[in-house]
């Protein structure tokens, strides 16, 4: 079932080449789906369009067939954790629910179980600063899965962590999302994450979409030759000339 269309997507500012170029995408039903591309491509404001904090110059974005209504349905991570350090782990988490009313216990209940799978049960107390980037950036993640969004919409979260560290997350990250059901589209430069996370892995190129190619299973575990070919052929995707054009 398509889950989310963009369908035939533009943006852009007056007199300049637009940003987004007629892009058209369909998500399924808890599909993982990543972008990639270089700097300055369009992955971040496609992104924007899909989570409606942009509005296209031209085409439509759809959520269930509908025009996206309600962006508590949608769950947005940042580059950067954007905690507040003077609240604690549990109150970060907890924040877009405070910003609507007082949290119940129902509310903290489940903000104790979401950083329970995530490694955090530990700290709830704690305040931000008391943390690693690898811990802030699932305090980041449980605060964005609080409100059991359908759509997570995720722009290289994890770009400042460690090797080792990232790897658990993203590991943390697909698990929580599987359990849920939740549909993921995921923006990253990293060739290797986006094939070892994504259902389907698109490339973007001067604001268009030039490539999609579908993950095998067997090529999302690490160190095999399958993952080590589907590297390649995301590589020699993303550096062909004809994407570039």
């Amino acid at each position: 079932m398509t889950f989310l269309q963009l369908q035939d997507v533009s943006f852009g500012y007056p007199d300049s080449v637009p940003v987004v170029d007629g892009v058209s995408l369909d998500l399924a039903a808890g599909e993982f789906h990543c972008l990639v591309g270089r700097s300055g491509c369009g992955k971040t404001t496609l992104l924007k369009l899909a989570a409606d904090l942009l509005h296209p110059t031209r085409g439509q974005v759809l959520l269930r067939g509908e025009a996206v209504r309600d962006r508590r349905d949608l769950g947005f991570v940042f580059q950067a954790p954007t905690l507040l350090d003077w609240l604690r782990v549990r109150d970060n988490v907890l924040l877009p629910v405070s910003l609507q009313r007082r949290p119940t216990a129902a509310d903290t209940a489940a903000a104790d179980a979401l950083l329970a799978q995530l490694g955090l049960g530990a700290w709830v107390g704690r305040h931000p600063r008391q943390l690693s980037g690898g811990q802030q950036s699932r305090v980041a993640l449980a605060r964005a899965l609080l409100l059991q969004p359908s759509l997570l919409l995720l722009d290289e979260p994890f770009a400042a962590l460690d090797a080792i560290t990232r790897e658990e997350v993203q590991q943390d990250l697909l698990r929580v999302c599987r359990e849920r059901g939740t549909t993921v589209l995921f923006v990253t430069h990293d060739i290797a994450e986006a094939v070892f996370l994504g259902d389907r892995v698109s490339v973007m190129a001067a604001g268009r979409l030039v490539r999609t190619l579908a993950v095998d299973a067997a090529a999302s575990v690490r160190d095999t030759p399958a993952f080590g070919a589907a590297c390649a052929t995301l590589r020699e995707a993303l550096t062909a000339e004809e994407a570039w054009a």
